[in-house]
């Protein structure tokens, strides 16, 4: 069994710009295991389309509008803000949690300084520049999943693949 299974992942989003963005993560969310998204702020309310969202992962995971997400934080979670922040632990170094709620900032701006401040760790990823926010997130949920012990089997690579895809490498 993968231990994506095993462990917890949730997913919080400080005021997201982008409503194909936020489709994006949705996808990531259901391709890593994240069992949840919440989001502050109002754009992606006006904008909620799942233009992006090609799997219908929205049906699937809860996407929530909240005002406060250290409220949302699962009990037992470790609360990881991911920002390009001075003193953070760079992503290829970082050991992640078991249960852990990433918590990612708008692309506009950065994540309230009280929000990093109030989290257990946090996390950069050491690129030239930012980069977009569906972006980072799908970084940081492969990085996770890298690092795990995951399901190798060919029947996890038969089930994961879409129904246009039946190649074998031999």
């Amino acid at each position: 069994m993968s231990s994506m299974n095993k462990n917890f992942v949730c997913i919080g989003l400080q005021n997201p710009k982008s409503a194909s963005n936020v489709a994006s993560i949705l996808r990531a969310a259901g391709c890593y295991g994240a069992s949840s998204v919440f989001y502050t702020g109002n754009r992606y309310r006006y904008a909620k389309e799942f233009n992006a969202d090609t799997q219908n992962m929205h049906q699937k995971i809860p996407t929530i509008g909240v005002d406060d997400l250290l409220a949302m934080a699962p009990k037992g979670a470790k609360k990881v803000v991911v920002e390009l922040v001075e003193g953070a632990v760079p992503l290829p170094d970082y050991q992640h949690p078991q249960n852990a709620f990433y918590i990612f900032g708008p692309e506009d701006a950065s994540v309230n300084p009280e929000l990093v401040s109030a989290c257990d760790d946090v996390v950069y990823i050491p690129t030239h520049g930012s980069m977009n926010l569906a972006a980072t997130v799908n970084v940081v949920l492969y990085d996770r999943l890298a690092k795990s012990d995951f399901d190798r089997s060919i029947e996890f690579v038969q089930q994961s693949r879409d129904n246009n895809n039946r190649l074998k490498a031999f």
